[in-house]
């Protein structure tokens, strides 16, 4: 194995089965990829190391992402709102742009497309929005779930079921935190 290797693990969740994957350098461990179809995504991890890394070895490696899948497990939960993963993330300079512009968006959240394409300052790039927000390879981590089209909910690389799920788990737990506050 080399230090170039991806590694991956898969672990059951209350957001589904998930595949999570990284690479290990200098600074540790980045994640690089994710997904909601547990280990059928494991094909769709390999076409991507062969594009993103140039083929890079594919191994399993729960160990190392241990601390990874714990997080999504606690954010399945409603126990976490952010993520604190180091990301290595893998696309166009304006593919970076509106990934950075996805985790601004507050848990519980959502924008359209449009309010995406805004804030970077672009207000006619909502469906270059759309084709990016596709490309994401780490949804939920990179919350791409929060995006919606303007008039309706717009779509999900894990299926509209996934986005679904994911916006009702953030829409609950983000007002049981509010009762929380006010008390």
């Amino acid at each position: 194995m080399t230090g170039d290797a991806i590694r991956y693990a898969t672990a059951g969740t209350a957001i589904g089965d998930v595949l999570l994957a990284g690479r290990t350098g200098a600074t540790g461990l980045r994640i690089c990829y994710a997904s909601l179809a547990g280990t059928a995504g494991l094909a769709r991890l390999q076409d991507f190391a062969e594009r993103a890394f140039g083929g890079a070895e594919v191994v399993a490696d729960e160990p190392a992402l241990e601390c990874a899948v714990r997080e999504l497990v606690e954010y399945g939960a409603g126990r976490r709102r952010e993520f604190d993963l180091d990301l290595e993330l893998v696309g166009s300079d304006f593919e970076l742009c509106v990934w950075a512009e996805l985790q601004r968006i507050p848990y519980g959240e959502t924008r359209t497309y449009g309010q995406v394409a805004e804030g970077l300052g672009d207000s006619g790039a909502s469906r270059a929005v759309g084709r990016a927000n596709g490309r994401n390879p780490v949804p939920v981590v990179v919350p791409c779930h929060r995006v919606v089209a303007r008039n309706g909910i717009g779509g999900f690389t894990g299926g509209l079921e996934h986005k679904h799920r994911l916006l009702e788990l953030e829409r609950v737990h983000a007002r049981r935190g509010q009762r929380l506050l006010l008390g």
